[in-house]
């Protein structure tokens, strides 16, 4: 066995490459984003601010979401056997135990990192982390439901990631209408996660993940998915008219109004288009979040 694992390549160690690909890269861009949008929206000039703003988005980033990916990993090692046997864990690339030991260790780091930049960015990286953990981890494991799943996973991603990016800039408890918009913001990108699902639903029923498209079939998880999308978006619209910014809340409305064109279409294949959809219309929901962003900078960078 040992030899057939080192003619493989494999070894008793992780190397560099597999450890950086548990991390996944590709999945820290949405709460690097939303952190970003957190800073804008917190309307505070960066001036002496930015190496705590480029903290901020390491903590998002590289650390909180590469340690999210990881716990994932290890503990969907038996889904991704049959969904995805090339990632690091099922194909051996990272043996034994690495993965779990690697989870724990970005843990630690990262609160250590969190703890560095204020009270509330430790308090909401402290949430973030419990729901990372209790996502993939039983006796919970969130993901086997497709509605706390998703909801614990936009709630990290955008939510508390945009409060994380505000509170940097602050270095205290963001305005009201800040957690508003970041909370609209996070109920929205619940249809973003259901219809990540939809790539993995042979694997979800093999091992008993009830996703939205398991549960409620892929039409109607289309349709409820563009639904979570869309609500809060028009509530977002009609806040920003009210609190005098027309011309973002336009920038908005008109992001969701093509977003309805291509809703129209993925209904139509949701199963195929769906990986299109997020290239598309997930691309003009995190725009519209920007432009919310600078609205709300207007209006808490403006005082009372």
């Amino acid at each position: 066995m040992a030899t057939s694992k080192v003619a493989a390549g494999l070894g008793p160690y992780p190397a560099p490459s597999a450890v950086f690909e548990l991390f996944k890269p590709i999945t820290w861009f949405p709460p690097m984003w939303a952190f970003g949008c957190g800073v804008v929206s917190s309307g505070a000039p960066l001036n002496e601010r930015w190496p705590v703003a480029i903290a901020g988005i390491v903590l998002a980033g590289p650390l909180i979401c590469a340690t999210s990916q990881a716990v994932n990993d290890w503990y969907d090692r038996h889904v991704d056997a049959i969904n995805e046997p090339d990632r690091p864990i099922p194909s051996g690339r990272i043996p034994g135990r690495w993965g779990l030991w690697i989870a724990i260790a970005w843990t630690l780091i990262s609160m250590i990192w969190a703890y560095a930049l204020g009270s509330w960015v430790f308090a909401a990286a402290c949430v973030g982390m419990a729901l990372a953990w209790i996502y993939s981890a039983p006796p919970l494991r969130l993901k086997q439901s497709g509605w706390w799943g998703a909801a614990a996973c936009a709630l990290c991603y955008e939510g508390i990631t945009w409060f994380t990016g505000a509170a940097v800039m602050l270095g205290a408890l963001p305005d009201v209408k800040i957690l508003i918009i970041a909370g609209l913001y996070s109920l929205g990108a619940h249809g973003i996660m259901t219809l990540n699902d939809f790539k993995a639903i042979e694997g979800d029923r093999l091992t008993g993940v009830r996703s939205l498209p398991v549960q409620l079939g892929v039409d109607k998880a289309a349709r409820l998915a563009c639904a979570f999308m869309a609500a809060p978006q028009c509530v977002v619209v009609a806040l920003l008219v009210a609190w005098g910014k027309p011309l973002h809340a336009l920038g908005v409305g008109v992001a969701l109004a093509v977003q309805f064109y291509l809703m129209a279409r993925l209904i139509t294949d949701p199963r195929k288009l769906a990986p299109w959809f997020n290239a598309t219309g997930v691309l003009l929901y995190v725009l519209g979040m920007l432009v919310s962003a600078f609205a709300l900078g207007g209006l808490v960078g403006a005082g009372p």
